[in-house]
């Protein structure tokens, strides 16, 4: 799937290479070190696939990938800040090694940067989706805010937030590779479902990792999520399924903040028995399954067909 746009994707790394080279040197070091990270580049190879998808292939593609990974780069480093994390991706935060102040400023220097690039394609329309999404993964910040610590948060409020959080950047990159292709408004709103759903799935499977997946694979301490204050949909599923103890035990958690009288295993194996852990992967089977429902069969390609895996990749990855 991913071998379709290795080439691109090595020159969208340029690029990032070539941006964060050239910034000044106390954004530098940072940006630098967070773009070396190891990440999946996800984002990016969304937008390509959805690029040459819709037909174009070509600069303004690279330059928009870069232009999303910047966007997420820069959510990463603002939410570790808020969340006093150490680690991402298995080694320290930014916020860990060089401090709040500079990675809070290395951040909004990484959203203008981003924007700086976009204006570059002199395109209002992708200004238009580009400014939309961060605004409303700025308001999914700002919904965590008011949820942290609270045990009252539904299924709801879950899916509200994986949407702003995560679902709209996933959309947005589909919906630029439509932009760039210059499909009609009915497929470039497909392609824009096709992404939310996409991001939603990849959402609840990051919050399954939390309960499944060792500290290793998730390159930062297993249930850090509710160590920060954070009630993800296993938890709400496992409490609604009428786990007294599940929910007193969330509640100490939430008000330790800390796991002292109660372990994450106990947690765990309590979230396990109560088949929350089924219900929340069927549910990201679903919107897997809505995604490529989107694709609608219009275009028998080889891109088509790599949109078509990508919800099982999704599905399917354990980091």
């Amino acid at each position: 799937m991913f071998d379709l746009v290795r080439d691109d994707l090595a020159l969208v790394e340029d690029e990032l290479a070539r941006r964060s080279d050239t910034a000044f040197p106390a954004v530098s070091e940072i940006a630098a070190y967070l773009l070396g990270g190891g990440g999946k580049r996800l984002r990016p190879a969304l937008l390509l696939l959805s690029a040459n998808y819709a037909g174009r292939k070509d600069r303004s593609a690279i330059r928009l990938a870069a232009v999303v990974e910047l966007l997420h780069s820069a959510t990463l480093i603002h939410d570790d800040v808020i969340d006093s994390a150490g680690t991402r991706r298995g080694r320290p935060s930014a916020n860990a090694r060089w401090g709040n102040h500079r990675s809070v400023l290395t951040g909004d220097w990484l959203y203008m940067q981003s924007f700086q690039m976009a204006l570059e394609e002199r395109n209002f329309h992708i200004l238009d989706i580009l400014i939309d999404l961060t605004q409303k993964m700025v308001e999914g910040e700002l919904i965590q805010l008011e949820k942290i610590g609270r045990i009252d948060v539904t299924e709801e409020d879950a899916l509200r937030l994986a949407t702003y959080k995560t679902a709209c950047l996933f959309s947005g990159c589909a919906r630029l590779g439509a932009v760039l292709g210059r499909l009609e408004d009915e497929e470039e709103q497909a392609l824009a479902e096709y992404g939310r759903n996409a991001g939603l799935a990849f959402q609840l499977v990051d919050d399954l990792l939390d309960f499944t997946a060792s500290a290793q694979q998730l390159g930062k301490p297993v249930l850090s999520d509710l160590k920060e204050g954070k009630v993800t949909l296993p938890l709400i599923y496992a409490m609604e399924n009428g786990h007294r103890e599940a929910r007193e035990l969330v509640a100490r958690v939430l008000a330790e903040k800390e796991f002292d009288s109660v372990r994450p295993e106990t947690i765990v194996s309590l979230v396990h028995d109560s088949g929350a852990l089924d219900r929340a992967r069927c549910l990201a089977q679903e919107y897997a399954r809505r995604a490529k429902a989107c694709l609608n069969g219009h275009r028998d390609s080889e891109y088509a067909q790599a949109l078509a895996t990508l919800p099982d990749f999704i599905l399917e990855r354990e980091n």
